[in-house]
């Protein structure tokens, strides 16, 4: 009530009837409304248009991995970040460890330390890649004398339309290699050991059956093993050279069927030819 009062009030001071008070409420809402619908759309292109631009950043900014193929001792995977952190951004890196048989080598004589023998780096950018695999590869891997890796060079190389997916599907299948290779010397190795007893049980028992006989008054003969061999050099030549004569021999002999066949048919050629004219 207090509001209309006012309203009323205010409008017989200024003069205006409420049509016309109504009309610019309408209009001012109209306004309002067309500012807003221009705020959102300006806002949405500008949304848009950062969008493109991430999308132009992550279509530009493909990865790139380079491939080290020495690692020097002591190296690790934190120093090789702080080391090549100063040319781009790095993702992620893997260092290929050391044969199992190396490191059993290294704990018998003494040291504990696991080494690697290559690695992968993966840069956010192929063309940063390109250039640290260009620009840094047979120099030295420290900038000063008394940094530890001064000594140790650079072996890299980058690697044209590699993909992160590949050094793993590279790693299982080196892995399963191996699971089978291990597999199948296990196999070998039960297979020559169960041959073995085998063959021990077969020679007690035949030597049993052997003291049996002796006791027993009868005859046993003993087991000589005949042994042949290896041809020699001169040998497997003689051998050869005597096919080979054997061959030339035979073509000799196929030859001179030949020659006779040929001589045959001629000489019936010409009787049928001469029975024909007379």
């Amino acid at each position: 009530m207090k509001r209309r009062e006012k309203e009323e009030k205010q409008r017989k001071t200024i003069g205006q009837s409420p049509e016309e008070d109504q009309r610019r409420t309408s209009t001012q809402s109209e306004e309002e409304e067309e500012a807003a619908s221009e705020q959102k759309g300006a806002s949405a292109a500008a949304a848009a248009a950062d969008d493109e631009e991430a999308k132009k950043k992550e279509r530009k900014c493909v990865p790139g991995i380079i491939y080290l193929g020495h690692i020097p001792p002591r190296l690790r995977p934190k120093h090789l970040r702080n080391l090549l952190s100063a040319y781009g951004e790095i993702g992620r890196i893997f260092l290929q460890p050391e044969d199992r048989q190396v490191r059993r080598k290294k704990k018998k004589s003494g040291s504990r330390r696991c080494d690697f023998t290559e690695g992968w780096v993966e840069f956010r950018d192929k063309r940063v890649a390109k250039r640290v695999a260009l620009s840094l590869h047979n120099t030295p891997m420290g900038t000063k004398k008394r940094q530890r890796f001064f000594s140790d060079l650079w072996n890299i190389k980058y690697l044209h339309r590699f993909h992160w997916t590949h050094l793993s599907e590279r790693l299982a299948y080196e892995q399963t290699v191996l699971q089978q290779r291990l597999r199948a010397e296990v196999s070998q190795a039960k297979k020559e050991t169960s041959f073995y007893l085998n063959n021990v049980e077969k020679s007690a028992h035949l030597e049993h059956l052997r003291k049996k006989r002796q006791r027993d008054g009868e005859q046993v003969e003993e087991k000589t093993w005949d042994f042949t061999q290896r041809q020699t050099e001169e040998e497997i030549q003689k051998k050869k050279k005597k096919k080979d004569s054997i061959t030339q021999k035979r073509l000799n002999k196929a030859r001179l069927m030949q020659q006779e066949s040929k001589s045959n048919v001629l000489l019936l050629a010409k009787i049928f030819n001469s029975n024909q004219s007379e």
